[in-house]
Parts: structure tokens; C-alpha cells; sequence
């Protein structure tokens, strides 16, 4: 009882949150404006994508950004509306239609609090790290081919992957317009790469926001812009519900939470790393996250996640306490009341430039370069889960480079597996086998095929010491391993024969593993019980051809 309290009271808002705050709310306040201003086109974005109305994107920015910076786990998670999730919400609102999301953000984030409150955050301590490594970087580059319009002045084609849209979008350039919107984005990036020379204090993406967008609203250029955004927020109401309703959503509600459980920790996980000494807490950051969503159903948006885009673009600025988060949405909630008409002119080749330089500060070189150089089998996932979260989705990428990463775990455990003899030249009727490694389903097969012909042996002792995992299969086998020998006339005595492996033995009625006489406390004595039966009996134990000897 006292380890389920100290949980649950892990997993609310605490004193350190505050401390945080105080600490760095000067340099908050900075990157939470940057991160207001970047987050805005691409909340309405994918909104849009999703085949709801702009006005569910901010609502999701705002509402998620806010609950999830108080109860979740991270202090540096910017959340919101994903592209991630847009793929996934698509079919299901062209299925149901948009009236059903609200509902759906209320079934995903009830399934997201749970698994925060069950304590399985720390599931993606699971995922390695060649799998992290290849989704960050696959996620820049998703990043960065979801910029490729705004660069060259087009829009996105509707229904078209993130990289088939790019290449669609550069069938269709203007030279006369690209070449603007172009020098624009380069005019940015320069910008923040000199103020990032300056000081790493100053805030580089807001500053070029501003001066790109004043020097081409003052050159009058006609270029892509945000454009109008909604100029009021509804008050909360709580969806329609029927048993009809949630039967239909329950699989899409699944996924849904699936996907904002994985994503939100995964960029908890990955913004602690941009940080020195930086943490999260997975379980409290799985019960803001879903608490998000619920706000989020209430007041009409879309199921939120931990924006990795965002948060790197938080991290970069500057921000380290949830003071940024809730800057950010203050900031989307200001422009929807007092500043909707200048935004709106803002325009997208600047944030194309801004998002660029966040794209680029995300894949460190050096990580890159140590996981390429660690071992063909990482190297391989590695690159594997970046292309497959470029061409295919994150789901997907994440899913493939943990099983291949299991397998390749499983065949080097395998591999490092097996069954040696230790000769015995001064006593040739009694033989050694030791078994290394571990015994489990991927090795039981071979360690039987690998027991060596043993002529002229009366005892077989096998060693058991070197053994680490042992499963049901494993004990199976070393069940058969000892009927093997029995049956070729051997009596087997075990040393080291773990209590568990008895125990389940037992369970499992494998009588030759079960028997618990003539335990021993080391290899000597085993040895002079082998000799003893070979001098008194010629090899055969009258009391059975099996003992147990203990370590």
C-alpha cells in the first residue's frame, strides 16, 4: 500500500515544478512566444489535414499545451496537434465524421491516464537506442520535406504523404515567387545562426520571425502567409455519448492512444537528452498527456501529443521549465483574441526557415556517427527506422526497429549459448558438461543437438553455474538433455541447479528435473559422489540415475 501511495502522489504536480520556474522564467518567457509563433501555422495545419476545422488545431495547442504542462512528466514537452496523429484521425473522421473526435480525445486520453496511473511509462525505457536515434532523425527529415512548400512559395497538395508532397510541390515552382520566398527562409536562417553566435541567449527564431516579416511586409511582397484564423474559442461541452458510438471508436481510440502514449514519451525522452542533466517522468508525463486529451475533447479539439517538432524548437530557444508551455499557449490564445490580423501576415517561408534550423539542430553528428560506427546490426535499425519513419509512418518505424532489434538481442544470446565438455584425464568414466549462457526458447533446440557422444562414461555431472536466463522451453530442453543421457546409460548429477528451475520443473511434472536428493555444496563434493559410484557401482546409482547437486 505504501509503494501504490508514493506512486500515485508521483505522479501530481509537485514543488520542483516551481523551482524550475523561478529559476529560468526569464529566458521562458522567450522561447514560449518563439514556440507560440512556429506552433500556430502547423496547428491549424493539421487540423486541417485531419478533416477538421483550423479552429479544433488551436484549441488543441492551447488546451493541451497548458494541461499537459502542468500535470505532465517533462518540463521542457510542448504539446499539441501532430502530423502523426492527422494520419491516423483522417480515416477515422472520413469514416465517422469530425462530429466523433471529440469523443474519440475522450476514450484515448481516459485509456492514456490509465496507463500513467498502471505505471507503464516506463515501457520506452524498452525501446533502444538505435531506434530513438534513427526516429529522431527521420523525424527532421519529415520535418524538413514538410517545409519544401513553404520554401519554394506553393501550397501541399491535399492527401499526399509528407515526401511525395514535397517532390508534387516542385513540379509546380514559380521561379519569380521560390526566389522570393526563398531569400526570405535563407534570410532567417542567417539570422538565427548569427544571433546563435552572439549569445546563445538570444532568442534567434523570434527575432528573425519579426524582422523577415516587417522587412516583407514593408517591401510589400506578395508571398504565402498564415492567413485568417479563428477570432474565438467555444466554451466546454461534453460530446455525445452511446453504446453504438464507443463500440465503433474503440479500435480507433486504441490507436489513438497508442500512438500519443508512444510519440509524447519518445519526445519527453528525447527533449531530456537536449538538456544537461535533463529528466522526465514517463508515468506523470502518460497522465498530463492524457488529461490533454480530455481537456482537449471537452472544448471541441483533437487528440494532443507530445510535439516533438515543438518541443526541439522549444529546447533550442531557450526553454527549460513548463513556464515555455504555457507561454505558448497564452501566446495562441492572444493571437486568436487581439492578433489574429498581424499574424496572419506572417509569412511561411519565414517559419519554413525557422522549422529548417530546428530540423538541423536536432541530429547531432556525433550521435550519428556512434551508433553508424558501434555494430552492423545497430547501424542497420538505425537507418532502417529513420527511412521507414520517412516513408512510412512513426507507428511503423518505432514497431520494426524494436522486434529487429529483439531479434538480433535474441541471436546473440544464442550465439554466446552452448554446451562444452571438461575432460577429466584422471577419472575418464566421469565427464563434465557445462552449460553457458542462457537456456531459453531460442537455444533449446541447439543445446540438445550439441550433447557429445560420451563412450565409456558411467557420470555425468552438468554444470549449470554459467546459466543465466532460464525459461519454460529451456527447462524443457535440459529436462531432455538428462533423459538423453539416462537413456545412454549415464547417471546425471546437476550442479547448480537454480530453485527456480526446480520449482518450475515441478510444475511443469518433469520428474527428472524435480528430484531434490544428494544436494551438494560444490563441485568437490559433486566429484567424489560421481567416483563414489563409479568405484561402488560400476556407474550404476541404485538409487537413481539422477541426483541434484546444489552450488
Amino acid at each position: 500500500m505504501p509503494a501504490i501511495v508514493t506512486h500515485l502522489r508521483s505522479l501530481l504536480p509537485c514543488a520542483a515544478d516551481l523551482r524550475a520556474t523561478k529559476k529560468y522564467w526569464r529566458q521562458d518567457i522567450a522561447a514560449g512566444i518563439t514556440v507560440g509563433i512556429v506552433a500556430l501555422p502547423l496547428a491549424l495545419a493539421f487540423a486541417i489535414s485531419s478533416g477538421l476545422s483550423a479552429e479544433a488545431g488551436l484549441i488543441t495547442a492551447i488546451v493541451a499545451g497548458i494541461i499537459a504542462a502542468v500535470f505532465g512528466g517533462s518540463n521542457y514537452q510542448i504539446s499539441g496537434p501532430t502530423g502523426a496523429m492527422a494520419v491516423i484521425l483522417a480515416p477515422i473522421v472520413a469514416a465517422h465524421g469530425a462530429r466523433v473526435v471529440p469523443l474519440l480525445c475522450l476514450m484515448a486520453g481516459l485509456m492514456i491516464l490509465l496507463a500513467g496511473v498502471l505505471g507503464l511509462g516506463r515501457a520506452v525505457s524498452l525501446i533502444p537506442w538505435p531506434v530513438i536515434e534513427g526516429f529522431t532523425v527521420g523525424i527532421a527529415a519529415i520535418l524538413f520535406f514538410q517545409q519544401v512548400p513553404n520554401i519554394i512559395g506553393v501550397e501541399a497538395r491535399a492527401g499526399l504523404s509528407t515526401l511525395p508532397a514535397a517532390f508534387e510541390a516542385l513540379t509546380r515552382i514559380t521561379p519569380t515567387t521560390a526566389l522570393t520566398t526563398g531569400l526570405l527562409c535563407l534570410t532567417a536562417v542567417i539570422i538565427i545562426a548569427a544571433c546563435a553566435k552572439i549569445s546563445k541567449k538570444l532568442p534567434g527564431s523570434l527575432i528573425a520571425v519579426v524582422i523577415v516579416s516587417v522587412g516583407a511586409w514593408g517591401a510589400g511582397l506578395t508571398v504565402p502567409s498564415i492567413g485568417t484564423i479563428p477570432a474565438a474559442l467555444p466554451a466546454p461541452v461534453v460530446p455525445e455519448i452511446s453504446v453504438g458510438l464507443l463500440s465503433a471508436l474503440a479500435p480507433g481510440a486504441l490507436a489513438v492512444a497508442a500512438l500519443a502514449g508512444i510519440e509524447s514519451l519518445i519526445s519527453a525522452r528525447i527533449a531530456a537528452g537536449m538538456v544537461r542533466g535533463g529528466s522526465y517522468s514517463p508515468d506523470r508525463e502518460l497522465v498530463g498527456q492524457g488529461l490533454a486529451s480530455v481537456g482537449c475533447g471537452l472544448f471541441g479539439g483533437m487528440p494532443a501529443t507530445g510535439a516533438i517538432v515543438r518541443t526541439a524548437v522549444n529546447v533550442r530557444s531557450g526553454g527549460r521549465s513548463r513556464l515555455a508551455a504555457i507561454i505558448h499557449s497564452a501566446v495562441l490564445l492572444g493571437v486568436v483574441y487581439v492578433a489574429s490580423a498581424t499574424v496572419a501576415v506572417i509569412p511561411l517561408s519565414v517559419l519554413a526557415g525557422v522549422l529548417a534550423v530546428t530540423c538541423y539542430r536536432m541530429i547531432n553528428p556525433a550521435t550519428v556517427r556512434q551508433v553508424l560506427r558501434s555494430n552492423r546490426a545497430d547501424a542497420a535499425v538505425f537507418v532502417m527506422t529513420a527511412i521507414i519513419t520517412v516513408g512510412l509512418d512513426i507507428i511503423w518505424a518505432i514497431t520494426v526497429g524494436i522486434i529487429i532489434s529483439g531479434i538480433l538481442v535474441l541471436r546473440r544470446m544464442a550465439n554466446r549459448s552452448g554446451i562444452f565438455r571438461e575432460d577429466l584425464p584422471s577419472d575418464p568414466k566421469i565427464a563434465i558438461l557445462r552449460i553457458d549462457g542462457t537456456m531459453f526458447f531460442g537455444v533449446g533446440d541447439r543445446i540438445e543437438r550439441e550433447i557429445p557422444r560420451l563412450a565409456g562414461v558411467d557420470v555425468v555431472i552438468l554444470r549449470l553455474s554459467r546459466v543465466g536466463i532460464v525459461d519454460a522451453t529451456g527447462v524443457r530442453a535440459l529436462a531432455q538433455v538428462v533423459d538423453r543421457l539416462v537413456d545412454a546409460g549415464n547417471t546425471v548429477l546437476v550442479k547448480g541447479l537454480p530453485t527456480q528451475v526446480q520449482e518450475m520443473a515441478q510444475r511443469m511434472e518433469l520428474g527428472q528435473l524435480s528430484i531434490d536428493d544428494y544436494l551438494f555444496a560444490d563441485m568437490d563434493n559433486a566429484l567424489a559422489q560421481a567416483r563414489q559410484i563409479v568405484a561402488a557401482n560400476g556407474g550404476a546409482d541404485p538409487s537413481g540415475r539422477f541426483r541434484a547437486v546444489a552450488e
